[in-house]
């Protein structure tokens, strides 16, 4: 069984923020194979369906960003998900918007959600599939670069990464993370 996690931030303020691109991926998946995220335990919004004749939970934290770990923590421990099975969905500031990239493992960097999801699996070696939302002129501003309303003529940009982001997932069910590396990196 895999686990299928999107990083965002719960409740509408958030849903069309920069920082929730992994919940949109999580929803496009979700969309496209018919999966139901709406059961309301271990901290997070999840729903169990099969793609590419892989089983997945695809999950949606509800502990706000930095928090995403404990989460995750429960439906691994719950469900005893290996290390190796789990694919981590978020945004990045590194990359430039609409484009994506796929790891094996690797640092948080200075991502909070993913800080949390480190600290509480005890280990960088899980895959993820970083969907790129570009950086704010200023840093001194990020804290509203991320969290804050996304101009229109960025949307569809983004919209592009995550597009990129739910066939990368699907490729990873698929064919495998090498072939998806080599596919969309």
């Amino acid at each position: 069984m895999y686990l299928v996690v999107g990083l965002g931030n719960p409740e509408n303020d958030y849903s069309q923020t920069r920082h929730n691109m992994g919940f949109n991926a999580i929803n496009k998946i979700a969309e496209e194979y018919k999966i139901n995220v709406n059961k309301n335990k271990y901290k997070g919004l999840y729903g169990n369906g099969t793609i590419e004749g892989q089983k997945v939970i695809l999950l949606k934290p509800q502990t706000y960003m930095n928090l995403s770990g404990k989460s995750i923590k429960e439906v691994v421990d719950f469900y005893k998900i290996d290390l190796d099975n789990i694919i981590v969905i978020y945004d990045d500031i590194d990359i430039e918007p609409g484009k994506i990239k796929i790891r094996k493992s690797g640092g948080s960097g200075s991502h909070n959600g993913m800080k949390s999801v480190v600290e509480e699996l005890k280990t960088e070696s899980f895959k993820r599939v970083r969907i790129g939302i570009g950086a704010p002129e200023d840093k001194s501003d990020l804290i509203e670069y991320v969290i804050g309303a996304i101009p229109k003529e960025e949307k569809e940009k983004l919209n592009e990464g995550v597009e990129l982001a739910k066939n990368a997932v699907i490729e990873i069910l698929k064919d495998g993370i090498d072939k998806a590396m080599n596919k969309y990196n």
